[in-house]
């Protein structure tokens, strides 16, 4: 039989082994790395400092630059054309506009004996003209309508072109009386010095624009024949 008191000693024995086993489980699990709960979510990146707020800034356009004339740095005009003061002897007041078309020249009388000298281009054979007419009109960066003559002889023509650096008439243009010809800037300056308009005198744009600002609605305008030709006055003077 067993002994009932050895049995109870085993049994405290046994607990308290039980018991030791236990606590050294717990310590250990205690202290080893935490087992993460969800796996599946990463812990959040730190938060970036905040900027600094920038004080608010109206917009504001680019301002509007005009497209550059064609005739600005490409196409170099020979001396001879280049505006110039001269010695020019006329008894026409001061202010006047003298076309000496044969030689292809404008001049703007200057009184004292001189005038300012302006390389110009005129009308091709068979449009030449001449006579005597006033400045009726002025304008900046015209538009350009072509009259119902030129379209007969040049259908493909725009029947209207609107005022600008591709346009013909150039930066300025002053109508001469109540015909179709007027004094204006060029989009080809390569053709001063030369004949080849439907009758209306061109001029650079640099000069047109010099021109105009000389001008005043009713400056005389007197256009010399081909048949005038005149030698070409003086030596320039400045």
């Amino acid at each position: 039989m067993i002994n009932l008191d050895t049995f109870k000693t085993f049994s405290r024995a046994v607990a308290f082994g039980a018991a030791a086993i236990s606590a050294m489980a717990f310590t250990g699990a205690a202290n080893a790395a935490p087992a993460q709960l969800f796996p599946l979510f990463q812990p959040l990146p730190p938060m970036a400092a905040p900027q600094p707020i920038q004080p608010y800034q109206p917009y504001q356009a680019t301002p509007y630059q005009a497209a550059p004339s064609e005739d600005q740095d490409t196409v170099e005009t020979p001396a001879r054309f280049r505006r110039q003061t001269v010695s020019y002897a006329t008894r026409e007041a001061p202010g006047t506009i003298i076309i000496d078309t044969p030689n292809t020249y404008l001049y703007y009388v200057l009184g004292n004996g001189q005038a300012l000298r302006y390389g110009i281009g005129v009308g091709r054979d068979g449009f030449t003209w001449s006579g005597i007419q006033s400045v009726s009109r002025k304008a900046e960066w015209p538009d350009w309508t072509p009259p119902p003559q030129m379209i007969a002889r040049q259908p493909y023509l725009p029947r209207h072109m609107a005022g600008g650096p591709g346009n013909p008439l150039g930066a300025r243009a002053m109508y001469l009386g109540s015909t179709i010809y007027r004094i204006h800037g060029t989009n080809a300056p390569e053709t001063i010095g030369k004949h080849v308009s439907s009758g209306c005198i061109r001029m650079t744009n640099e000069d047109v624009t010099d021109l105009y600002s000389r001008v005043n609605i009713g400056t005389k305008v007197i256009v010399l024949p081909m048949t005038e030709r005149r030698a070409e006055l003086g030596t320039a003077t400045r």
